[in-house]
């Protein structure tokens, strides 16, 4: 059973990769709709990462706060990234041979200043964190976060939680696994770690 609400799809086995599907889909549609003024020759380089930050990466990053990306999910964004650079820098002549070629990965992460896709997705998901860390027990997200399901767990090896993710982040970040909660930053300071 899959449900519309707020423009995110919910799911009744709380899996968010029919969302992500979605969210995809629509990011496609809104680059296909933009890709003439991606490559004109017409428009400046910022003016066209002015069009990408405001047109095409909203669609994709709306209610990106309670994702957890597998890796798989992350390059697909990384590849979706990396093509529209590739569509906004141009192609590149070779020094030593003269002709053109395109850009490899490390020379778009150079030209473009900005975090990439993934690293925006955490720093939101580790703001969201802290905000309901800091929205107090009367709230129902609060609750929800907090509280433990009832029940058994499916077998098998579990599937990664979105809280799984925090804690990962926050260990590798800032302190250990068990402090995100009590300290509930911003996520701001994190994001280019």
């Amino acid at each position: 059973m899959k449900v519309q609400y707020l423009g995110t799809t919910v799911t009744n086995q709380n899996s968010i990769q029919e969302e992500i599907k979605i969210r995809l889909k629509s990011r496609n549609v809104c680059y296909y709709s933009v890709q003439n003024l991606l490559s004109s020759t017409l428009l400046s380089r910022n003016l066209k990462i002015k069009i990408y930050r405001n047109t095409v990466s909203p669609v994709v990053l709306y209610g990106c706060e309670n994702w957890s990306l597998t890796l798989r999910q992350g390059r697909r964004l990384r590849v979706f990234e990396n093509r529209v650079l590739r569509r906004i820098f141009g192609h590149k002549r070779d020094e030593v041979t003269w002709e053109w070629r395109r850009l490899h990965n490390e020379e778009l992460n150079d030209l473009y200043f900005s975090p990439n896709t993934v690293r925006v997705i955490k720093a939101r998901r580790m703001s969201w964190a802290g905000h309901v860390a800091r929205i107090g027990e009367r709230r129902s997200i609060y609750r929800v976060l907090v509280g433990k399901r009832e029940g058994k767990r499916p077998l098998g090896r579990p599937r990664r939680r979105w809280e799984d993710n925090i804690k990962r982040k926050w260990d590798v970040g800032v302190g250990t696994s068990s402090s995100w909660f009590r300290t509930g930053t911003g996520g701001r300071n994190l994001l280019l770690r």
